[in-house]
């Protein structure tokens, strides 16, 4: 009677050939890879997967930081600058609690407000408005409010953001911002508190 003989194998450890078979991001191009899947990948050191995520956001986050800092060589100083943090940062990235595109956009708004403001208290567009008047350019630098809503969303914009909130959204904005409460105030008069 001839017994069968299962071939030998090499023995591996179940996880390391489960993480291999599970991680299909390493042997696609960057390029083809979904956002979530290039931060891993950059947290990992990959530097083809920051070019590429650099590619994919680069204009958006150069749009945004020129609508609200109003200067050209700023905007592009801060998506460098960006793109360096999202080098550091990515492994902080979550996605549970967002796209990985949302969460990029989100860190350029915050750090080209913040930009905007620390240019102001160091007095850069009242400098840069009298540069100009002198020089005869066209254009004067915009004021601090100008990174309002409407500056950011534009009039059609704004509305359609404010339409697709509920009720309560839209109070709690109204309370925050025209009434100045603090979210503890204003949960207390929604009767939100628990």
């Amino acid at each position: 009677m001839d017994s069968w003989v299962a071939p030998k194998f090499p023995l591996l450890p179940l996880s390391e050939t489960w993480n291999e078979v599970r991680d299909t991001s390493t042997l696609q191009p960057a390029h083809e890879l979904r956002d979530e899947a290039l931060l891993t990948r950059i947290a990992k050191g990959d530097q083809e997967a920051l070019g590429s995520l650099f590619q994919r956001y680069a204009r958006v986050v150069r749009s945004i930081a020129t609508r609200i800092l109003r200067d050209s060589a700023e905007a592009e100083d801060l998506a460098q600058d960006l793109f360096l943090f999202i080098q550091r940062k990515c492994a902080v990235f979550d996605s549970s609690k967002s796209s990985a595109g949302s969460w990029i956009i989100h860190m350029a708004y915050q750090r080209a407000i913040e930009r905007r403001r620390y240019l102001t208290t160091r007095h850069f567009y009242s400098c840069a408005e009298i540069q100009s008047t002198a020089c005869h350019v066209v254009g004067n630098p915009t004021a601090e409010s100008d990174y309002s809503a409407e500056a950011v969303f534009g009039r059609n914009g704004l509305n359609k953001v404010l339409e697709s909130l509920s009720e309560d959204q839209r109070e709690t904005l109204r309370l925050h911002f025209f009434d100045g409460c603090s979210l503890l105030e204003i949960s207390e008069k929604m009767g939100k508190v628990k």
